[in-house]
């Protein structure tokens, strides 16, 4: 018997979980463009070394400016998609327009980056070979399709904030109380 109220009560404390997100979520939807931002931030910083190593290796023409645009812009992004939504007030525009850009040129850096990364694997002339030992290669080039897809679904979900907003706080979030539909009018007018 016991067990079973502990797995009811287990279950209400997950729609209560679930229900405060939503509520949380209602209020700030901007949290999710945000998200995939973070996970391509983290994508592309954790790999650094095997994009370094792949730089280093390499060595193709602007590939490490691109590693350095990749890894400022995927910082100072986050930033400014935080200025852009400040408390209680409106987006404030310039930092949409800005953010774009810089989701643009990230998108751009990686771009030139695979082509570099392609170029020298598939090369007549002097080609690099991934085998065992430079297996960081194909890594390198892994990790900036991924980041270029999470730059690109953080870019689209930015933009399409105002229509799944709209679909999100139309979620009904109310608790129901019990012993509501018998509740009688509360008499504050002081006679006895």
């Amino acid at each position: 018997m016991t067990n079973h109220k502990a797995a009811r009560s287990g279950r209400r404390g997950i729609r209560e979980m679930l229900r405060k997100s939503i509520v949380s979520l209602k209020r700030s939807p901007q949290r999710i463009p945000l998200l995939t931002l973070v996970a391509a931030f983290l994508v592309f910083s954790l790999n650094l070394s095997a994009i370094a190593n792949t730089t280093a290796r390499i060595n193709g023409a602007n590939m490490g400016q691109c590693e350095f645009v990749g890894m400022l812009f995927s910082i100072l992004a986050f930033v400014v998609f935080l200025r852009t939504f400040p408390r209680r007030k409106p987006a404030v525009k310039p930092m949409i327009l800005l953010l774009y850009f810089m989701l643009t040129l990230i998108e751009a850096a990686d771009a030139l980056y695979i082509t570099r990364i392609l170029t020298a694997v598939n090369r007549t002339e002097n080609r690099i070979v991934v085998d065992s030992q430079t297996v960081y290669i194909s890594t390198a080039y892994n990790v900036i399709v991924a980041h270029m897809i999470l730059i690109g679904a953080t870019a689209v979900l930015f933009a399409l904030l105002p229509v799944y907003s709209k679909a999100i706080r139309k979620i009904d979030t109310s608790i129901e109380v019990d012993g509501m539909g018998e509740m009688q009018a509360i008499d504050i007018s002081g006679e006895d």
